[in-house]
């Protein structure tokens, strides 16, 4: 009898090994992940995300209500994968439709996206931040609660640091003062969820500070498509590169850095990607609260990623020097040591890779999902 359980027992671990699909404790005690509940999954993160947790064998859900986002990217994601899923186009703040989704799915974990995200934007629309990111959470907090759903991976970010008070930034860093609405609605977001994992162990919460996200699926089928106007670096530098803006406006060139413009740490979307699917691994240890930059380590300026652009792609991108932005710092990059250490995870991609994949997702998709 002792054998046969042994046998069992293994078996089990091997099914898990190679299928995630199925739901119980490994050897190691650990929980085994199947159905993985995406909001924002068809944003420029969250479609990059869903990817990968499908290529590494889980199902998925995806909530998204499209504000920021198309849905021509789950096709597409589809496409690449070969693999089906459920969608719902819900407002994560809608709490009845949300209720649904966890009526209609066993949900193991979430991995939350869905929110807002430009820095200048927040200035400009505060009480717009504060309504979606934070209600909406709270709202997706409540019900998977009351669904004995306790397990989360939650989209931060390195705004939360402020004007960090060391560089390279740590996970120990203090966060300080933010120095914008959107920082504001990650970091009072960050210590609801501690608070909430205080309260009650069974809560597991993964932190994913992310630094600056660039690139795109090497295939050239899914990148970044943001409504208007661009807010980040790299779709204006791409929207100049093919046409459809004049020129790329600098914000700001008199900072105390090597060429007075700011330095991020950028980061390949693929590569923040697989941080999410590694993070998984830190939930199935049942990890309590832990908290993990997602980030390269390395500093570059603005200057240097429309040089390296235009090196490794061989386009012109004109641009002007404006004057800076609120809400800005001059430099943020990170010491991304202990996601490596803890998750086993790293950046593969540099800046070279970072350009080259923009590039090839606007030169192939020139006005984006439309």
């Amino acid at each position: 009898m002792r054998i046969i359980k042994n046998q069992l027992f293994c078996l089990k671990s091997i099914i898990y090994i190679v299928n995630p699909k199925y739901f119980f404790k490994n050897l190691k005690g650990e929980k085994c992940m199947s159905k993985i509940l995406v909001t924002g999954g068809a944003g420029f993160i969250g479609s990059h995300t869903c990817v990968e947790l499908l290529n590494a064998g889980y199902d998925i859900v995806i909530v998204d209500n499209l504000y920021n986002s198309n849905e021509k990217s789950l096709d597409r994601v589809k496409e690449l994968t070969g693999k089906d899923f459920s969608f719902y186009q819900y407002d994560i703040r809608d709490k009845e439709n949300m209720r649904k989704v966890f009526e209609n799915h066993k949900i193991d974990a979430c991995i939350h996206f869905a929110g807002l995200k430009a820095v200048g934007e927040s200035v400009e629309k505060p009480l717009e931040y504060y309504d979606n990111n934070i209600a909406g959470t709270l709202v997706l907090v409540e019900v998977m609660r009351n669904h004995g759903c306790k397990n989360i991976i939650f989209s931060s970010s390195a705004t939360v640091y402020g004007d960090p008070v060391e560089i390279p930034i740590t996970e120990n860093c203090p966060k300080g003062g933010c120095t914008n609405p959107y920082g504001w609605t990650k970091s009072m977001l960050e210590q609801v969820l501690m608070d909430v994992q205080k309260s009650d162990n069974e809560w597991n919460v993964v932190i994913l500070r992310y630094f600056n996200p660039v690139g795109a699926h090497a295939s050239g089928r899914i990148g970044e498509n943001p409504n208007g106007i661009p807010n980040n670096l790299m779709p204006y530098i791409t929207q100049v590169a093919v046409g459809k803006r004049a020129e790329l406006g600098v914000f700001g060139n008199d900072y105390p850095t090597h060429d007075g413009t700011g330095v991020r740490d950028y980061i390949h979307v693929v590569d923040l990607a697989n941080g999410h699917v590694a993070a998984l691994k830190a939930i199935q240890s049942n990890c309590g609260t832990s908290i993990y930059n997602m980030g390269t380590g390395n500093g570059y300026s603005v200057l240097d990623m429309v040089n390296a652009f235009v090196k490794v792609n061989g386009v012109e991108v004109p641009y002007s020097i404006k004057p800076r932005r609120a809400g800005d710092i001059a430099t943020c990059y990170c010491n991304p040591a202990k996601a490596k250490a803890e998750l086993g995870w790293e950046a593969k991609f540099g800046i070279e890779e970072m350009v080259r994949d923009s590039w090839n997702w606007q030169r192939e998709n020139p006005e984006g999902y439309r």
